[in-house]
């Protein structure tokens, strides 16, 4: 599990004196037990891990964007270490190129035609790759997919 897989790299972290790496986890692992109350759950799943690490994700690259424009190179360098860090617990993602096919696929099987359909398709392939790509970038290309249809 992945939650095990961060709970052990949090303890290799504080052995080895990474105070990075296991500052990163720690906060990490404190949003996975806040999720883990919040559900009323013992151990969470592997897709309910990735979904707090990809929100981590997310204010980590506004914070390294908030940074630049503050001109803090030297906080948006550490965050920019912390977000490496959280990638690492990620699944590989799909190329753009494996996501169109999959849209493809998607489109034809459901007789998509136009931008109304596009609901019905993000459904159909998010459902599909799951976490191995971004919803945002998937949405980019359903949305490009079917405009040039119609």
């Amino acid at each position: 599990m992945l939650e095990e897989k961060i709970f052990n790299d949090y303890k290799k972290a504080l052995k080895s004196k990474d105070t990075m790496k296991s500052q990163t986890l720690s906060f990490l692992r404190a949003n996975l037990k806040n999720l883990a109350i919040e559900k009323r759950k013992e151990d969470l799943e592997d897709d309910e891990v990735i979904t707090v690490i990809k929100r981590l994700i997310k204010q980590e690259k506004e914070s390294i964007s908030q940074f630049k424009q503050g001109q803090r190179a030297d906080l948006a360098e550490k965050e920019t270490k912390a977000l490496e860090i959280s990638r690492s617990y990620l699944p590989p993602q799909l190329s753009p190129e494996a996501i169109k096919e999959v849209i493809e696929e998607i489109i034809t099987s459901c007789g998509a035609k136009d931008i109304k359909d596009m609901g019905r398709v993000m459904k159909e392939v998010m459902a599909k790759i799951g976490t191995q790509a971004d919803g945002r970038i998937v949405s980019e290309l359903v949305k490009t997919r079917l405009t040039k249809e119609g």
